[in-house]
């Protein structure tokens, strides 16, 4: 089988010239400042190290870039990730996190292959807002520790472990932490205002500026904080040795799930995160591309002793805002990532914890779409909405992402499934409106023949609204005529309730004809041998040559009966 391979970077090579590249390298050298302190930032909130952060977007957000199906996504770690991998490092370790990265990459290139981008969006937006924010909270959470200065040696990855962590650790709050974590995050919310009225600050992303600020402050002041230095030792500008990591073939089946769930949320987050992009650029990313991209991405990574990546919504964006039109931008982004870590990491040595933890916390709120939650919001949608929402959001936060997914989605088919049964109905046509009773009835008055129209979609849900046929409510007819014309599909339970309705008018010599077959139901029909079964002349084009018939089968000319 050929698996079609065309990343989107040789759709804009042709007509490429210098301003499209001066766009790019602008946009690339402002993207990849603005990823840095996110990369540490999720990197450490997800329970690795600064440089694992780094190096995973670089890697990763290179051949995002140069293999992906967008035109300016940009990918690396993200907040979505923190609880996930945080999880896995916590009940797992490292290497088994780098196992299941990769893993995650076969599945995320299998459906890349295998042409499933498109069913991602089948996942209803109820279940999508539920997890995001179930996620924010998660991440908030997570942040209590550092932003506090908490004394914990290792925070739990369950969620009422580690709340009874916190809550028993509360006694230990280091205020020197606390008074650098308010302080960063004063100066994070104050750039971020003031840069909406000042020019050159909106060159300078605000995580990079507090970074940057705090830093400095702390160099000269030396705040008895922990800082990357004291906690990582800083990060090595040396490349790092490229391996696979150490495998156990009895932890491979502990991390299916794991490595599922990274997958799941990774073609989630990039493929939203293209279509956002599509938006703003009116263009149209290939979902196929992207998740073979991701795929890849993931495979690379953890070679490098990096972890999960996804298309970053907040960055892309970024790079669409400051003139990135072309992958060539992410690349770039990728470039400059790489010089930084060469020339100036011994710098980061001074970065505090409590400063990365406050963008995190901001991240945080910011990823939430917290205006779903509100009353006057929530009481413009159904209760199976409400359900789905709130139900997905509390089981991301209590246990995890993968089962709360799981849940969303059974809650969402279910109640689908109600939705579609309940709109699926079956009327009697009243014939004798337009053909008279004579036509119609025995000389005792009993019905000769009896017609209904079916509405909907016949399947395993609505099967039950053709129990009042099969007990004939209306009388013991000669035929039965089912119009068909307005189902616009059957699934095999639905034939079998066509089949016991035949066998139940068969066994007391009546008919049943079928008329106005629409495409899909008329080829299950077919298929299945139902065609056969009923005999030659009992499926009809339409209700009138459906009379027609009926009057034949029940022994009186059409002619006479309908004059």
């Amino acid at each position: 089988m050929r698996i079609p391979f065309r990343p989107k970077l040789l759709d804009t090579l042709p007509g490429y010239g210098r301003q499209a590249l001066t766009n790019d390298l602008s946009a690339g050298i402002t993207v990849g400042v603005l990823a840095l302190p996110l990369a540490m930032a999720f990197a450490i909130a997800s329970g690795m190290s600064p440089t694992a952060g780094i190096w995973t977007a670089i890697v990763a957000g290179l051949l995002i870039s140069l293999l992906g199906g967008s035109r300016v996504q940009i990918g690396g770690p993200t907040g979505a990730f923190i609880p996930i991998i945080y999880a896995i490092v916590a009940d797992h370790g490292v290497q088994s996190l780098l196992i299941a990265t990769m893993m995650s990459g076969v599945l995320l290139f299998a459906m890349g292959a295998l042409r499933l981008g498109n069913m991602i969006r089948f996942i209803p937006l109820s279940v999508v807002i539920g997890f995001t924010n179930g996620i924010a909270v998660v991440i908030f959470i997570s942040q209590i520790k550092d932003f506090l200065g908490l004394k914990i040696a290792s925070l739990p990855g369950e969620f009422f472990a580690k709340m009874a962590a916190l809550w028993g650790a509360l006694p230990t709050i280091d205020l020197p932490t606390v008074g650098v974590a308010v302080a960063s995050l004063a100066v994070l919310l104050g750039w971020n205002r003031t840069a909406t009225k000042i020019a050159w600050m909106r060159r300078l992303p605000g995580p990079l500026a507090v970074l940057i600020i705090m830093t400095a402050v702390n160099a000269v002041v030396a705040f008895p904080v922990d800082t990357i230095g004291s906690r990582f030792g800083g990060i090595p500008r040396d490349l790092p040795a490229i391996g696979l990591p150490s495998l156990s073939l009895g932890t491979l089946g502990k991390l299916i799930v794991p490595a599922i769930t990274i997958a799941l949320l990774g073609a989630i987050e990039s493929l939203l995160s293209a279509r956002v992009a599509d938006s703003l650029i009116e263009d149209r990313h290939d979902p196929n591309q992207e998740l073979m991209a991701q795929g890849i991405a993931n495979l690379a990574a953890p070679l490098f002793g990096g972890f999960a990546a996804t298309g970053a919504i907040a960055r892309t964006a970024t790079n669409i805002r400051t003139g990135g039109r072309t992958p060539v931008a992410g690349m770039v982004h990728a470039g400059i990532l790489l010089a930084i870590v060469l020339a100036l990491a011994p710098l980061a040595s001074n970065i505090p914890l409590a400063t990365l933890s406050a963008i995190v916390v901001i991240v945080s709120i910011n990823m939430g779409e917290w205006h779903a939650f509100a009353p006057s919001e929530l009481a413009r949608y159904s209760l199976n909405y409400r359900t789905i929402l709130l139900g997905t959001f509390f089981v991301t936060v209590v246990f995890d992402l993968t089962l709360a997914v799981e849940l969303g989605m059974a809650l969402s088919s279910l109640f689908f499934i109600y939705r579609m049964s309940d709109l699926t109905r079956i009327e009697r046509i009243p014939l004798e409106d337009h053909y008279g009773v004579e036509a119609l009835t025995r000389e005792d008055g009993s019905p000769r023949i009896l017609a209904y129209e079916m509405f909907g979609s016949l399947f395993f849900g609505a099967a039950n609204k053709l129990e009042n046929l099969l007990l004939m409510e209306h009388g013991h007819p000669d035929v039965v005529i089912l119009d068909m014309d307005k189902v616009i599909n059957i699934d095999t339970t639905g034939l079998d309730i066509l089949q016991t309705l035949h066998r139940n008018l068969q066994k007391r010599g009546a008919y049943l004809i079928l008329c106005g077959l629409n495409a899909q139901p008329g080829s299950l029909v077919e298929r299945s041998g139902f065609v056969d079964q009923l005999g030659e002349g009992n499926v009809a084009a339409n209700l009138t040559d459906a009379l027609l018939k009926a009057q034949w089968r029940s022994g009186r000319d059409p002619e006479v009966a309908y004059a």
